[in-house]
């Protein structure tokens, strides 16, 4: 595990204990009761089909470990409708809040607003997290392979479906995969950014795609900015696009999503 995801792990732990002790997942699981959320169909919103090839899940991101403040006018509401008028399949929210600026607040709040599936993008480590994901409105939550044991991710990735939620998991390379197998990944994101480095490899899709089984979604995510990619992904077996940073930067989101999705018209 890298030196930073081990500090955002170690940050995740704290926090969770406070929550914890504020919050008790007994207490959090019977709000569930007055939940009214009704959960949305996240599989059919990412599998690329003839009709709509790429999908796109546009994210709504404040910051990074390496780039620090990417969005200074942050408004998570009016992001989340300028991507869903792009034509943005689904939403993956940061809510992360030491590293990411994100806070599980935005999950709501989005929700009320978008019609769209939402992931709760966060560092998962525990089952009252993946309650938590629900309580606030999420659909499917990400969960790290590089950051779990074998052990941990399958117990997780149960548990999630077991509520009702999506899984995204995250791979970085061949044993992430294997891990992801075993746990029994229906969606699985393949991060062309490497953890230790925060480099690119945008061959790892390539690498990869062709010893993930058929049936699986196939999430391609980091240094995606432009339609070209996402064809030349496409081809190799793509179904969707996870794309935060490029769009952070456009001062035109709807334009941006609209342009990598569809290509500039």
């Amino acid at each position: 595990m890298s030196k930073i995801l081990q500090e955002i792990i170690r940050a995740t732990k704290d926090d969770l204990e406070k929550r914890k002790v504020e919050f008790p997942i007994d207490w959090l699981g019977r709000s569930l009761a007055y939940n009214p959320f009704i959960p949305k169909d996240v599989k059919s919103a990412l599998r690329s089909t003839p009709k709509n090839p790429y999908r796109i899940i546009a994210e709504v991101k404040k910051a990074s470990p390496s780039k620090g403040i990417i969005r200074e006018d942050f408004d998570p509401i009016s992001i989340a409708q300028a991507y869903e008028k792009g034509g943005a399949d689904a939403l993956s929210i940061l809510t992360e809040p030491h590293f990411f600026k994100g806070d599980k607040e935005y999950l709501g709040m989005i929700r009320r607003y978008s019609s769209l599936p939402l992931l709760r993008k966060d560092f998962i480590v525990d089952k009252y997290q993946l309650v938590e994901a629900l309580v606030y409105g999420a659909d499917f939550v990400l969960l790290i392979a590089a950051a779990l044991s074998k052990k941990e991710l399958k117990e997780l990735y149960e548990y999630a479906r077991h509520l009702g939620l999506d899984v995204l998991v995250e791979v970085h390379d061949k044993s992430d995969l294997i891990k992801a197998m075993f746990a029994g990944a229906d969606i699985v994101g393949i991060n062309h950014r490497n953890l230790e480095t925060f480099e690119m490899d945008m061959s790892l899709s390539e690498k990869l795609i062709p010893l993930i089984p058929n049936g699986k979604i196939i999430v391609a995510e980091s240094g995606i900015d432009n339609h070209d990619t996402v064809v030349e992904l496409s081809k190799i077996g793509a179904d969707a696009f996870l794309v935060g940073e490029h769009f952070m930067r456009q001062d035109d989101i709807t334009k941006a999503i609209s342009d990598l999705k569809y290509g500039t018209k």
